[in-house]
């Protein structure tokens, strides 16, 4: 769910200009699934550029607030949104802890790294959302610990179907600041992208897992 249109486009246009997103239609990338994609989204590099973290921070925590109420703790799925999850807690004035994908094998064998007391209201912060799958987790984590997760905000989303399913099983209400929809329309817009380009980006978000496969 996109909250707010022009901070849609402004996101896709700042994470195009760093670099954080890659749109290379003629020499696609290949993802640790195995797709094949025309497009590479790597957030952690906004960290290193201050205006475009800032920005993140303030419009992540906005939405927050918005949508969910101020939350009790601020909850970052490691390791993508451990940074960005921080500076929004900071902005919100509340606590911060972070989720890992799965319990340290050794010490407590924590997942969730942080103070965290059962009955607070947490909102989960992540960086990118493909299938949804380890954000859930953490999601998963955070309940069976006692928290009552109001939601989550991303900064990018892909808009598979398969994400959208998941997080309706399990009642999850997401918000992102920009998803795919948004980029092709402001890398069309900033002439990142021809026209021709703009059809191969679109079919390869309806068929993703299958694009380009036989090449």
């Amino acid at each position: 769910m996109i909250m707010n249109k022009d901070t849609a486009k402004k996101t896709a246009e700042l994470l195009l200009q760093i670099k954080a997103i890659k749109l290379n239609p003629s020499k696609p990338f290949e993802w640790a699934s195995g797709w094949k994609s025309p497009i590479y989204c790597d957030n952690r590099i906004t960290l290193s550029y201050p205006s475009v973290r800032v920005f993140l921070k303030e419009e992540i925590a906005k939405i927050a607030e918005l949508e969910y109420g101020k939350p009790d703790v601020i909850a970052g799925v490691a390791t993508g949104a451990i940074a960005i999850g921080i500076l929004v807690a900071q902005e919100l004035g509340v606590p911060f802890v972070y989720v890992r994908p799965e319990p340290k094998k050794h010490g407590r064998k924590n997942q969730i790294e942080g103070h965290l007391e059962r009955g607070q209201n947490v909102v989960v912060i992540e960086d990118l959302i493909s299938t949804g799958t380890s954000s859930l987790n953490a999601v998963a984590a955070l309940k069976e610990a006692g928290a009552v997760v109001k939601g989550m905000v991303a900064i990018f989303s892909y808009g598979f179907d398969v994400a959208t399913a998941n997080f309706k099983e399990k009642n999850i209400n997401l918000a992102t600041l920009s998803n795919y929809e948004n980029l092709l329309e402001q890398a069309l817009d900033s002439s990142y992208i021809s026209e021709k380009e703009l059809l191969t980006l679109q079919e390869w978000r309806a068929n993703p897992s299958q694009w380009n496969q036989d090449k």
